[in-house]
């Protein structure tokens, strides 16, 4: 599947239109860095336990791939978490300069709401669901959701006080994009607004389960697997959820959230869950 999803992400770059040569380059090579495609993945497979189409997906899919990077490219900045590293390779500031990496990341968000749009121009789905999308899009990577998220997070650098703040954090910063990713599988697919529900509630406990096990990979986890250092929450003075509740409780955690998540996927009236349910239990056993 991420090989599908990358050769998808070129196709809908901007190739043939008239963009500064650097800017193409800087864009395409945080995009095409690799990674797990975590979140287009949740796209197609949320479309697909519905009755959808895969390749109707795919534009979605593409577009939430382009958002996520653009934030990485900006997480990564020296005014952010001054990152050198990002899956192996050196950050993209590190290698086209904070302003072309700023302007990379510009690009692949608007570009993304493109990519959105062609679910409706190349495979049929409706305006309505399209316009559903953006709509959810704009809140869930707005801010009051993943850019929110990480103010809470700057702000939280300089005195983060109990589980609860952080909790938020993950929430929006994380947790909020990857509900999108569901929910927006799910209107490809013509969704009820009980099956919305429970691919929101899948998100909801899966985003937060895969924010904790970062956490706790950021203290136990191997470098090489991880593509960056480890312990930089530690340097840079970040408390995480290891740091309030510890390692195994952490690890319950993240135990307790998966059970949550395939729950909601069992009982939430969706046809084909198998794909979903593997995915919660790839989440919980990941190691990098």
């Amino acid at each position: 599947m991420s090989g599908l999803v990358g050769s998808r992400l070129e196709e809908f770059l901007p190739g043939a239109w008239n963009v500064p040569e650097r800017l193409a380059k800087s864009m395409q090579y945080s995009l095409m860095a690799g990674g797990k495609r975590l979140r287009p993945l949740l796209v197609v497979a949320a479309a697909e336990s519905l009755g959808a189409s895969r390749e109707a997906a795919l534009p979605v899919a593409c577009a939430v791939e382009m958002v996520h990077t653009y934030s990485l490219i900006h997480d990564d900045l020296p005014a952010m978490d001054d990152d050198d590293y990002r899956r192996g390779k050196l950050t993209n500031h590190k290698v086209f300069g904070e302003a072309m990496a700023i302007l990379a990341g510009d690009g692949l968000l608007t570009h993304a709401f493109y990519s959105v749009v062609q679910a409706s121009r190349q495979y049929g789905i409706s305006a309505e669901s399209v316009l559903s999308i953006i709509e959810e899009l704009a809140v869930y990577a707005g801010p009051s959701g993943m850019v929110g998220g990480q103010v809470a997070d700057m702000e939280g650098e300089q005195g983060l006080t109990d589980l609860e703040q952080l909790r938020y954090i993950h929430e929006h910063k994380t947790g909020d994009l990857i509900v999108f990713c569901l929910k927006a599988g799910g209107r490809i697919a013509s969704a009820s607004e009980t099956q919305l529900a429970a691919l929101e509630t899948y998100g909801r406990s899966i985003g937060l389960a895969f924010q904790i096990q970062d956490d706790i990979l950021d203290l136990v986890g191997d470098e090489t697997k991880l593509g960056k250092k480890t312990q930089s929450d530690v340097k840079q003075g970040k408390v995480t959820y290891p740091y309030f509740i510890g390692l195994e409780a952490s690890r319950a955690e993240v135990d307790r959230l998966t059970r949550s998540a395939k729950d909601a996927i069992t009982e939430g009236n969706i046809p084909n869950p198998d794909h979903l349910l593997a995915i919660a239990d790839y989440l919980l056993q990941r190691d990098h």
